[in-house]
């Protein structure tokens, strides 16, 4: 790992086996996101843009190379230590918000403060902070069922944002809402972005989203390329 660097994948490969079929998504990919960067990662559908960023969040192993979070190499950690790293150092927001539905917006915000051992007067503090910063103040006490779809992911990113992350990676987190709905979201996690130096790791299909962020890759037969501006 390089001074700044919170993500580094190194000659990362990824190949699915399904009796003799071997099916390769990657071969060699190298990536390196630094503190408070925002990287766009665009691809065709099947080009393996979610396995990549399963493999980033320690989510799923590579069947070669490495991937390095806040300077720890993830294969050398246990299940155990694996998962304190991703609660501590990533956020996650997915294209379906995955809030769990019998609690308020208020406990699943604070569900990853409590795993990592702080106190419930703590955590609420915290949780009832950023979920006033995203604008839903008024809607603690409501379940995901009681909010709209831009609001439970709104409540999602504040959850991914909770633990203070050096990154978070987000899998088409604006694809399932509407058009004005899904860029005020993307507003709200640039601007959290930039409050807290958090580094933005973002798969989408959207290349106006993407045109946003400071860098576009795109994945492409099992490489990434970076894009210029004009072929955004």
């Amino acid at each position: 790992m390089h001074d700044g660097e919170v993500i580094r994948a190194e000659a990362l490969g990824k190949t699915y086996a399904e009796g003799k079929l071997h099916t390769p998504v990657f071969d060699g990919l190298e990536l390196s996101v630094h503190a408070g960067e925002t990287v766009a990662i665009l691809g065709v559908s099947g080009a393996g843009k979610s396995t990549l960023l399963h493999l980033l969040g320690g989510l799923d192993t590579p069947t070669a190379g490495e991937v390095f979070v806040a300077g720890q190499k993830m294969s050398a950690l246990s299940d155990a230590h694996r998962g304190q790293l991703r609660n501590r150092a990533l956020g996650f927001v997915y294209q379906f918000h995955h809030l769990l539905p019998e609690f308020t917006a208020l406990e699943n915000v604070m569900l990853p403060v409590l795993l990592g051992g702080t106190a419930v007067p703590d955590a609420e503090q915290r949780a009832r902070a950023l979920l006033e910063s995203v604008g839903l103040g008024h809607r603690l006490e409501h379940k995901p069922g009681e909010l709209s779809g831009g609001e439970r992911q709104r409540a999602a990113v504040a959850r991914a944002l909770v633990n203070a992350p050096a990154c978070v990676l987000g899998d088409e987190p604006t694809g399932n809402l509407d058009e004005k709905t899904a860029a005020t979201v993307f507003e709200l996690m640039l601007e959290l972005n930039r409050a807290k130096r958090t580094s933005l790791v973002l798969v989408t299909h959207d290349r106006r989203l993407a045109r946003r962020l400071d860098r576009v890759l795109e994945l492409h037969q099992g490489k990434l390329r970076e894009l210029r501006t004009d072929e955004v």
